[in-house]
C-alpha cells in the first residue's frame, strides 16, 4: 500500500500548510538578521542583524529589510 499524498492547502498553494509555515519562518528569521542599514549622518552603508546605531555615533539611521531590494 502506497502512502497517501500530503494534503495541500485549499487555497492551491504548491505547499502543504506545514511546509507554507516553515517557509513564513524562515522569510520571517530573514527579515530579523538582514537588515540594511544607511546613516543619514555620515552616509555609510552596512548590512546588520539588528537595527543599532552608526559607529560615527549617529542615531540617524535608516534601516530596511533586505527582502525589499530585488535580486539583479
Amino acid at each position: 500500500m502506497e502512502p497517501s499524498p500530503a494534503k495541500r492547502s485549499p487555497e492551491g498553494s504548491l505547499f502543504t500548510p506545514d511546509e507554507l509555515a516553515q517557509w513564513r519562518a524562515s522569510l520571517s528569521e530573514a527579515n530579523r538578521t538582514n537588515i540594511f542599514c544607511h546613516c543619514r549622518q555620515c552616509d555609510r552603508e552596512w548590512i546588520a542583524s539588528t537595527e543599532e546605531t552608526c559607529v560615527c555615533g549617529s542615531r540617524s539611521v535608516q534601516h530596511i529589510a533586505c527582502w525589499q531590494f530585488p535580486d539583479d
